[in-house]
């Protein structure tokens, strides 16, 4: 499987400008062929191809006054530039025909420099290295420094350089990973879990144990709402805005990077010491429209289980989700007596039935695993009639197999 491997990166000055020239050549090859496909549609004529987008705005461009300053960036940015044009066109019609899985997409649109995030790719054609210093040397940017925080486990196929909304430079290395290595790292158990996610605890598993939630946003709100109030004092175009745009940014980053943190070295704890996993379905758009949205927010839960997921089909482990209107804090995980909807503040209930005194969220995991069906063979491993496999999701957030977002440069951090 593919996994992006991110790495921070600290060019100087003059590379930092370097930079920031590749960034707007890529961002004006896209805007340019968004413009061409709009100006074709509007005259009612057939799309221009990738080929023809690619003579009249990069070859042919580069020969105009107008252009000429496209020959300063390697060539392979700006094919990349028209192929995320091309990829962003076709989820869209795939999602207009509905072939396409999750929330509708709307049309490309057009990319601004002001834009908090910005990315160029380089693939295996452009020719970039990594030193015997281990710098990344770039075409026409150079020997950028960089920081690495583990070594990587194979030869990279391709690098994305993206700048974040605090400034940061990273580089995002797509890794072809063996799965024999990587199942070999983690060797089989025969134990299960049952995993009830919520916001008094951020996990409770079916052995009972209770993991608190970390609350990363509650506890740097103080200084958010500080650098949010002096940036709102700042006025609108000056340099003093630009500079409290940044304190905010950074402040956001922060609590972002530390949750992620939290969510890898759990997940992966998780993985490495359970053979089969066992999770809600969760529903968050719902919650996140409720008095409590900003818990829920802050607890991540989606990006949770999409660690799990990824992290399950890497290490040849089984991740199970049940549907989220399986009543597993209404049943008596005892005798599977029903005993009907219990309010929030319900934290301890006696089953009517048998007389058993639960733990609301301790039960709810128990049921979550009886519901998935989890059991264990006699040489040790789960096996459920009907599993469907850990699937791929879509890159959007740190150490997840590339997908549709990975194409146009969606930066990951893995850990392990």
């Amino acid at each position: 499987m593919q996994l992006r491997y991110a790495f921070r990166l600290h060019p100087n000055a003059a590379q930092q400008a370097s930079l920031a020239r590749a960034f707007g050549c890529a961002r004006v090859v896209f805007n340019d062929a968004v413009r061409a496909r709009e100006d074709a549609r509007r005259a009612g004529q057939p799309f221009p191809t990738a080929g023809q987008l690619s003579t009249r705005l990069i070859t042919e461009a580069k020969r105009t006054p107008e252009r000429a300053w496209l020959g300063e960036v390697s060539a392979v940015v700006l094919q990349q530039s028209l192929r995320d044009a091309e990829v962003a066109y076709k989820n869209f019609f795939a999602s207009l025909k509905g072939t396409r899985k999750g929330p509708k997409l709307g049309a490309p649109r057009l990319k601004s420099r002001k834009d908090a995030r910005q990315s160029i790719r380089f693939t295996a054609n452009a020719r970039w290295s990594i030193t015997d210093r281990g710098r990344l040397n770039l075409p026409k940017i150079g020997a950028v420094k960089v920081k690495w925080s583990r070594t990587l486990p194979a030869t990279p196929t391709s690098v994305t350089v993206v700048k974040d909304a605090a400034g940061r430079f990273f580089a995002s290395f797509v890794i072809d990973t063996d799965p024999a290595v990587d199942q070999a790292r983690m060797p089989a158990t025969d134990r299960t879990i049952g995993i009830d996610l919520g916001l008094t605890h951020f996990a409770v598993l079916s052995d009972g144990t209770k993991i608190d939630s970390p609350r990363f946003l509650r506890r740097a709100e103080k200084k958010l709402k500080k650098t949010q109030r002096e940036l709102s004092r700042k006025q609108k175009g000056s340099k003093n805005r630009a500079k409290a745009r940044l304190k905010v940014a950074r402040a956001h980053a922060a609590v972002a990077d530390a949750r992620r943190e939290f969510h890898h070295q759990l997940s992966t704890k998780l993985i490495s010491e359970n053979q089969g996993i066992a999770v809600e379905d969760l529903s968050v758009a719902g919650p996140a429209r409720t008095k409590p949205a900003k818990s829920v927010h802050d607890a991540g839960w989606a990006q949770f289980v999409r660690m799990l997921a990824y992290k399950a089909e890497r290490y040849g482990r089984t991740l199970v989700t049940i549907g989220r209107f399986e009543p597993t804090s209404q049943t008596c995980s005892t005798c599977g007596v029903k005993d009907g909807p219990k309010p929030l503040n319900v934290r301890e209930w006696t089953c009517s039935a048998c007389g058993t005194v639960h733990d609301r969220d301790t039960n709810a995991a128990i049921n979550v695993k009886t519901a998935a069906g989890l059991a264990v063979s006699a040489c040790g491993a789960p096996v459920r009639p009907g599993v469907i496999p850990a699937q791929r999701e879509e890159t959007g957030s740190h150490g997840f197999p590339t997908g549709n977002r990975a194409a146009i440069g969606a930066p990951l951090l893995e850990r392990s």
